[in-house]
């Protein structure tokens, strides 16, 4: 297997802990007292998977989390938000900072490798495309898969990267509703074992960076027992 799996915490017992649980499962794990050094290491070195605790001194995890999204070379990593804080703002934060997952302490070590492996098969692929295919256009939207940009009537919008895929998944399927439990397995996996609350959750920061409130939505509209559909700057 030999995963590079990168463990950003302060707290040493935690974090030695993780470093002995993923060894053991066949991984290479490597631990981070501090974002900033990580973030060096992982300029260097890209993981496949970051354990990020979001509570530390100098650069927080939310900030470091923004940080990969940033980079070219690590804006895709997939990030298990590591915390001790479990209300719904604090998983809003993290996950509108470009989390995929978010685990609250005190966590099973077992869950906790079964939500890497999850992530890791989540992310372990890439697509071919031709160019042309990528590029999605509806409503004053425009989504260009190559280079993830997503544009407004012209003006750029900053999405994560669960944002982006959410996005370009209802743009791509604007012909029907898309079932709450079709978005989880397309977007977050089959396996996912999160919170199904943390899809509503994207959907919300989403439909504010495009303009939509859910009581007057001109992209995204809430589809009663069945899900959501992109309708296009059609209210």
């Amino acid at each position: 297997m030999n995963e590079r799996i990168v463990i950003v915490e302060d707290d040493e017992s935690i974090r030695m802990l993780l470093e002995v649980a993923l060894g053991s499962n066949g991984y290479k794990p490597k631990g981070f007292d501090n974002a900033k050094s990580a973030l060096e290491h992982m300029n260097k070195e890209p993981p496949r998977v970051v354990i990020m605790d979001i509570m530390m001194d100098g650069m927080s995890g939310i900030d470091a989390v923004r940080a990969m999204r940033s980079s070219k070379d690590l804006r895709d990593i997939p990030v298990i938000m590591l915390t001790a804080k479990d209300t719904e703002l604090d998983k809003i934060i993290g996950l509108d900072a470009g989390a995929d997952d978010y685990v609250t302490k005190p966590f099973s070590v077992l869950e906790l490798c079964a939500r890497v492996r999850a992530q890791l098969r989540r992310h372990g692929g890439t697509e071919e495309t031709d160019g042309s295919e990528n590029v999605l256009e509806q409503g004053g939207i425009r989504l260009d898969g190559n280079v993830r940009e997503v544009m407004k009537d012209g003006e750029p919008v900053i999405l994560t990267f669960k944002e982006f895929e959410l996005l370009k998944y209802l743009m791509e399927n604007s012909s029907r509703a898309v079932s709450r439990e079709e978005l989880i397995g397309k977007i977050w996996g089959d396996d996912y074992f999160g919170e199904t609350r943390t899809l509503d959750i994207h959907i919300g920061t989403l439909r504010q960076k495009l303009g939509d409130t859910a009581d007057n939505s001109s992209y995204i509209k809430t589809v009663r027992g069945v899900g959501y559909r992109f309708v296009g700057g059609t209210k």
